[in-house]
Parts: C-alpha cells; sequence; structure tokens
C-alpha cells in the first residue's frame, strides 16, 4: 500500500528562528529559503520583521556580486592597457572578462530573483502605504542594480525599468507617508542616487535629495517626534543626504 505523504503547514516561528540564526552566520541564501516558505505559505504576508530579514539578505547577497564585480572590472581596466602589446596579456584579458560576465549573470539571476517574488507576491499582497512604498523601493533599487552592474546590452532597458518603479514608490510616498518617514526618506536616498549613478545626472539627484531633506527639517517637532520610534533612523537617513549633497554640489 502506498504511503501517503501529509503536508505539513508551515512553522512560522521555526523559519524566523533560522532565519535570524542564518543571518548571523552570514548564510542569506538560507535567509532567503525560510522567508519565501513563510511568503508562500502565509499569502504573501509578511510581519515588518520578516520583511526586514528578506531585505537584509537580498541586499548583501547583492553587495558581494557589486564588490566582485568593481575588483574584476578594475583588473580588466589595467589588463587592458597592457594587452596591447603583450600577447600573454591579451590571453589573460579573455578570462578576465569571461569571469566579468560570470558575475554579471549571477547578479542578473539574484536581483531577478527578488524582482520575481516582488512582482508576483509582495506587491500584489501589499497594504497601500507603507508597505507598497518599502516593495515598490526594493523594485527600483534592485533594477539600479541590473543597471549598473548587469550584462551591457540589457543596462538601458534595465534603468528605465528602475526609474518606473521608483517614480511609482515616490508617488505612492508623497501621498501616504509622513516626510520625517525612514521609508519615504530611504527611498528619497535610492532614487537620488539613481539619479546621479545611472543617468549621471548630479542636478536631478540633488533637486530630489534637497527636497526630501527640506521636507523632512520643516516637519521636524519636538512634540510629535519625542516619542517617535523611527525617529533615530530617519536622522541616520537625513545625514546620508546631506553628505550626497555635499559631494554632489561640489562636483556641479
Amino acid at each position: 500500500m502506498p504511503t501517503v505523504q501529509v503536508k505539513r503547514p508551515v512553522d512560522r516561528a521555526r523559519c524566523m528562528l533560522i532565519a535570524e540564526l542564518a543571518i548571523e552566520a552570514e548564510r542569506y541564501q538560507d535567509v532567503v529559503s525560510e522567508i519565501k516558505k513563510i511568503v508562500f505559505a502565509y499569502n504573501a504576508r509578511l510581519t515588518v520583521e520578516e520583511r526586514s530579514l528578506l531585505s537584509i539578505a537580498y541586499k548583501n547577497l547583492t553587495n558581494t556580486l557589486r564588490s566582485s564585480w568593481r575588483i574584476v572590472e578594475a583588473v580588466e581596466a589595467q589588463t587592458s592597457v597592457q594587452a596591447t602589446k603583450n600577447a600573454k596579456r591579451r590571453r589573460e584579458l579573455l578570462l578576465v572578462r569571461q569571469q566579468r560576465h560570470k558575475i554579471e549573470n549571477d547578479l542578473l539571476d539574484t536581483c531577478n530573483d527578488i524582482i520575481d517574488l516582488l512582482d508576483r507576491y509582495l506587491l500584489l499582497a501589499a497594504k497601500p502605504g507603507e508597505e507598497a512604498v518599502f516593495y515598490s523601493k526594493m523594485k527600483g533599487d534592485y533594477y539600479r542594480y541590473l543597471a549598473e552592474f548587469g550584462p551591457e546590452k540589457d543596462r538601458k532597458r534595465f534603468g528605465e525599468t528602475s526609474l518606473q518603479a521608483y517614480k511609482n514608490a515616490y508617488k505612492r510616498a508623497l501621498t501616504t507617508l509622513d516626510a520625517l518617514d525612514p521609508t519615504r526618506l530611504g527611498l528619497a536616498l535610492n532614487f537620488s542616487v539613481f539619479y546621479h549613478d545611472v543617468y549621471k545626472s548630479p542636478a536631478r539627484a540633488c533637486h530630489l535629495a534637497k527636497s526630501a531633506f527640506d521636507d523632512a527639517i520643516q516637519s521636524l517637532n519636538p512634540k510629535t517626534t519625542a516619542a517617535n520610534p523611527t525617529l533615530r533612523d530617519s536622522l541616520s537617513i537625513l545625514q546620508l543626504l546631506r553628505d550626497d549633497l555635499v559631494l554632489w554640489v561640489e562636483e556641479m
């Protein structure tokens, strides 16, 4: 008689315990696997803590690949100069380029994984307001990484998709979130970085960053912010916005 497989419900607390342990151990793919179990079992309704772990995991996975790309790209530039008159260096240059292409494809796979999760599950289930802004910002972020470090032939398309995702997120943020909300400020920070790094427009980057910075400063009120649990996060992002503004103004 065949054995009947009984599908057990996903133990949410167990998944979170493993995910938190995996974060400490820097096993970010394990974090993704555990949070995905919750996404699929609970109709893509994540708590703030679950959402944060998912974000941290993908950020670290892509940060490693982006760092690797920069290193290999620097080696490629150096080898390219030496390869003009050296056959051995030309062979080395081909190998270095192959490694860069491999990193680009690994980044493409990782970014497509989180973008697919966002498009098919998380964004569809998101509540209007902070949650929807958070996920829309994530979509803009990972398309931005592809626009900078993905396969070169697709970078323009990735940049255009990133811009649209950021615009959608920012439109939602302006109408649903307070100017001092850390999710809105984090979006403004990343959106302005997009204009600077991808579209090479310090002017637009400065305009967006300064507008977000000024709106947040104007909304600071000792009576309403004293008990605000996210104030420290907001102030940290404001400092980053200010630092970027100083650098970008110098550029112009």
